[in-house]
């Protein structure tokens, strides 16, 4: 059980916000994609899969399944066998399948826009819709991921035991900018606030930080 960590002052909250726009101002995912079709594909497969992994997986996938019509009609285990380098394969290849049949029979082929359509397809939750609004349309969303989460923690932002309470008090923490403050907290945990031997030298955020120890994750 990790110790409780002190909690972040409305000031400190401040702060934190003005140095991460400071230091990620244009920060955008590392998912390589050409259209929404593609974006959504690629969130989904990234659930507990690196961006890195699934940038390998996605070019072959994506040519043989160029759109909803051709990805709805796919055989489960060919597409099984395009991304079976990826962790939870077996569900994802049948989530992939589910979500592009929705998306003809619903949508008229349409990837949907707006959030609460995104979290009624198949294998697309709060936070893979959040994601891909974040990154497609710039709303002002906050998702939480494993490196958000463990960030988050270690600045003091939240002690909410699970990512989605985790993203209700950035949300309301943050208010504005939640978009970019999502995809810098990506970043920052994923390249130096890492879950193993962060890299605390000369880090921009070192005054507000309350534990380098606790959440591992």
């Amino acid at each position: 059980m990790a110790k409780k960590v002190k909690k972040a002052t409305k000031k400190e909250i401040e702060e934190i916000k003005a140095l991460f726009l400071e230091h990620y101002p244009d920060s955008v995912t590392e998912l390589e994609y050409k259209n929404i079709y593609e974006l959504l594909i690629a969130v989904m497969l990234s659930a507990q899969c690196t961006d890195k992994r699934v940038n390998i997986i996605t070019p072959a996938l994506f040519e043989r399944y160029p759109d909803p019509v051709s990805l709805a009609n796919a055989d489960l285990d060919e597409v099984k066998s395009y991304i079976n380098t990826c962790s939870f394969f077996n569900n994802k290849a049948k989530n992939l399948i589910k979500m592009a049949q929705s998306v003809v029979e619903n949508y008229g082929g349409e990837i949907p826009l707006e959030r609460d359509e995104l979290v009624k397809l198949a294998g697309v939750g709060q936070k893979t819709a959040n994601v891909v609004m974040i990154e497609y349309t710039g709303a002002n969303l906050m998702a939480v991921d494993t490196h958000v989460y463990r960030v988050a923690h270690r600045l003091g932002l939240c002690d909410a035991p699970t990512a989605l309470k985790c993203e209700e008090e950035l949300t309301r923490k943050f208010k504005t900018d939640l978009h970019r403050l999502h995809q810098a907290m990506v970043l920052f945990g994923r390249y130096r606030c890492k879950a193993v031997k962060p890299e605390c030298d000369d880090c921009f955020l070192a005054a507000h930080c309350k534990t380098k120890e606790s959440f591992k994750v």
